[in-house]
């Protein structure tokens, strides 16, 4: 029987743009998770019958890197509702004003 290979290259491409969405208020959680689900039931199901299944190294490093784009989504999105919670919404939106008008001068 020949062996199924372990493709990693989605979980990447949902790893990084997760990493991307970072900047959007840790917004980039949602596909990081979903990165990190999907490796993590491949790789359940390749430990299950491991003589059936290639590549099994390159899906661990694949969850990895999903749990740490997770892990960086998670923490600045719980700094975004601490900033949103102490600062306020409107002080948060006056700095971003303010930033912006010095930039365009």
């Amino acid at each position: 029987m020949e062996k199924q290979k372990l493709n990693s290259t989605i979980v990447y491409v949902l790893s990084i743009l997760g990493f991307l969405c970072c900047c959007f208020g840790g917004l980039g959680f949602i596909l990081a998770g979903i990165a990190f689900y999907i490796a993590h039931s491949k790789l359940k199901e390749a430990y299950a019958n491991p003589e059936d299944y290639d590549n099994i190294e390159g899906m661990k490093t694949a969850k990895i890197v999903a749990l740490v784009v997770l892990c960086i989504n998670v923490i600045y999105l719980l700094f975004t509702i601490y900033r949103i919670y102490t600062i306020g919404w409107d002080e948060i939106m006056e700095q971003s004003q303010m930033m912006m008008d010095q930039w365009q001068n």
